[in-house]
């Protein structure tokens, strides 16, 4: 097999725009990135390692990147190594105080490190008898969710009433802040005589012990000299401690981050440490990343226009974004009935979108609160459209995926063959995967989505230069991290839960005031956290978003729903009075209102062609899939057929630029694959 090019300094600093090109130049010193949503900020901060390493700037173990999920992780680990670049740890925050810990516990403690409990109900359902406060179910959930914020935040239980209060934090429902900062103390006492420890507890007694103990201080920071911190808006003053401990007096450090995307406040997140990082570091280095390469100018501009008109807006940096994209479809307005006809009109529109070519799993509908998800997965459901919804079942922890993981195992340390992918294939094959999709929907679809998936990602590993060994290593570290790879269905989450994530197509259901902000959004503060969320939702689409939201919980309804205040002044003609069954945006520049080219006729063979081709491009190139060529512009196309330059350059969306660096290669697909084509 052979080796995969490894890029030159030159090629890595050739693969960035400008600004981020400063980001990774700047090797030194503090350096603080605002990074707008969809501007290259995980490309630009991989490069940066990579260029450091390959000029000799770092040496890669001296590197620690943190990050907040386990999949943004596990996307830097991966572009890393597509750069050569190995050693480097790239973890969440608690993954990596989790390894020092247990590092560290034999000699600062002895003995094993204690348990770690990953839920509380039981330890809060204990601490709550102790003092005597009754609980159900709910309001175990809203407690343990309040001693998570105390103790993020660091606060001793003699300091929460007073903390809880200057915060405007309302108290959970059926106590009082006096009862939850006794239950604090009870908590603490029940979780020690249980011997284990929470979440929480890594970091505390990481930062703690780093804090106390120079010589482990001095250990840690001779190993780790070099710091990343991902999403830096949504540090905690927990993980901002234990990045101070791993400082130490260094100044060795580079954060990234967006205050509009601040969204994480009832957790503990703050801005803070990235609004003061100035402040802090008077010679800091300040970059902004602004050049959006994921959403189009219409997508951008609504969610630019959304930020604009906060009243907060002097208080929380702006970015103001600028699409790098094409012009796209221009963003949907929909208003339903009650909340019945909107869920079946979502799903009528996405089995729309997913019939004129679009794969199921370029679709995202993203709702408020997780309460809303069931009625849209039903939906789904019956048009014949699978689901995935974010935060629900694991996707290692599937017994069909296990069991193939076990056999690949098992393959790897017997050293089976030299064709890895045809080991993958048959260890796959052995637990129900198929060379045909199954026909009908339900669980039987959903395991052969699952397999496919992690048998799509094997061959990924491979085309990447890993052998057998390698590919069950990778598979096995992004199962520990949760690092799950692509299902081809239509994603289902909260708005909180698609902050990361990026699809093609994106729906905005029930955007209406009491949900978009939510009722309980009753201060400024909150309510301009509820505008953040919402621009999080508008910016994870990248060719295509609809908005909708409906004007009555059931059609008998006497209550009439408003549209979201954020949205009304964004409505087109101003938010409709009056009820209607659906209203739509109207199509323009020859595109209808799900994003299609014309009304032609799309060849699946040519779309399906191309975007085999778009894979092989952008892996060829380190790129995004959607770099290359969107979905949209591949649909227009699949469509048009063209069969010279003047008709290629004539495509909408496909521009000069494309046409010169792989104009020649898109002729010869569409003419071998294509019914015919037009001159």
């Amino acid at each position: 097999m052979t080796a995969p090019h490894l890029p030159t300094a030159d090629e890595i600093l050739d693969a960035l725009d400008p600004d981020q090109r400063a980001v990774a130049t700047t090797l030194s010193g503090p350096v603080c990135v605002l990074a707008g949503a969809g501007t290259g900020k995980t490309r630009a901060i991989t490069h940066r390692i990579a260029y450091g390493v390959r000029t000799g700037h770092y040496a890669p173990t001296s590197v620690l990147a943190v990050t907040f999920t386990a999949r943004a992780a596990g996307e830097m680990r991966a572009r890393l190594a597509q750069l050569g670049v190995v050693g480097v740890q790239a973890r969440t925050f608690h993954a990596a105080a989790l390894k020092q810990l247990s590092y560290f516990w034999p000699r600062v403690v002895g003995g094993a490190p204690p348990t770690i409990v990953e839920h509380k109900a039981r330890l809060v359902a204990l601490a709550a008898t102790r003092v005597g406060v009754e609980v159900d179910r709910v309001a175990v959930r809203d407690l343990a969710s309040e001693i998570e914020w105390a103790k993020v935040t660091m606060l001793a239980p003699q300091d929460y009433v007073t903390a809880a209060q200057a915060t405007g934090r309302a108290a959970p429902a059926g106590s009082d802040f006096r009862d939850v900062a006794r239950l604090l103390d009870a908590y603490e006492e029940v979780k020690e005589l249980a011997g284990v420890i929470d979440f929480e507890d890594v970091l505390l007694l990481l930062g703690g012990m780093l804090h106390d103990r120079p010589d482990v201080a001095r250990q840690v920071r001779d190993q780790y000299r070099r710091f990343v911190v991902d999403e830096y808006q949504d540090v905690s003053p927990l993980q901002q401690f234990v990045l101070d401990q791993w400082l130490g007096q260094r100044r060795e450090v580079c954060v990234v981050g967006d205050p509009s995307q601040t969204i994480y406040s009832f957790t503990g997140a703050t801005p803070h440490h990235l609004l003061n990082f100035g402040a802090r570091y008077h010679d800091a280095t300040t970059i902004r990343l602004v050049r959006d390469y994921r959403s189009s100018p219409q997508i951008v501009h609504v969610a630019n226009t959304l930020l604009a008109s906060a009243t907060d807006r002097d208080k929380v940096p702006v970015l103001e974004l600028v699409s790098q994209r094409e012009p796209g479809p221009e963003v949907g307005f929909e208003v339903y009935e009650d909340d019945v006809a909107e869920a079946q009109g979502v799903a009528r529109h996405v089995k729309e979108l997913v019939d004129a070519g679009a794969a199921a799993s370029d679709v995202a509908v993203l709702v408020r609160t997780n309460a809303q998800l069931e009625q849209y997965e039903e939906a789904l459901s019956a048009v014949g459209l699978s689901t995935q919804v974010r935060g629900g079942e694991r996707f290692f922890s599937r017994k069909d995926v296990r069991s193939a993981v076990v056999l690949l195992q098992g393959a790897a340390k017997a050293g089976t063959g030299d064709d890895a992918i045809s080991v993958i294939d048959d260890c796959v094959r052995s637990v129900g995967w198929s060379n045909d999709p199954p026909q009908t929907r339900g669980a039987v679809r959903d395991r052969w989505e699952a397999l496919d998936a992690l048998r799509r990602l094997c061959h990924e590993l491979v085309s990447q230069g890993n052998d057998l060994a390698q590919v069950v290593a990778e598979i096995q570290e992004r199962a520990r991290h949760h690092h799950a790879p692509t299902v081809d269905s239509v994603t289902l989450a909260s708005l909180h839960a698609a902050k990361g994530l990026e699809w093609p197509i994106v729906h905005l259901a029930g955007m209406s005031e009491g949900l978009m902000p939510i009722s309980l959004a009753a201060t400024p503060t909150a309510i301009a956290e509820e505008r953040r969320l919402l621009y999080v939702g508008m910016t994870r689409a990248q060719e295509l978003l609809t908005l909708s939201y409906s004007q009555s919980r059931s059609g008998t309804s006497r209550s009439v729903r408003q549209v979201s205040r954020f949205l009304a002044p964004l409505w087109p003609g101003g938010a409709p009075a009056s009820r209607s069954r659906t209203q739509r945006a109207v199509p323009r520049d020859g595109f209808d209102s799900f994003g299609r080219a014309g009304a032609q006729e799309m060849d699946r063979a040519v779309f399906e062609a191309l975007k085999a081709w778009r894979t092989q491009v952008a892996t060829r190139h380190d790129m995004a899939d959607h770099a290359v060529l969107s979905t949209s512009v591949m649909r227009a196309l699949a469509t048009a057929r063209p069969g010279n330059r003047d008709a290629l350059v004539a495509v909408r969306g496909m521009g000069q630029q494309r046409v010169v660096m792989w104009g020649e290669e898109i002729l010869e697909v569409i003419q071998k694959y294509g019914s015919h084509t037009t001159s």
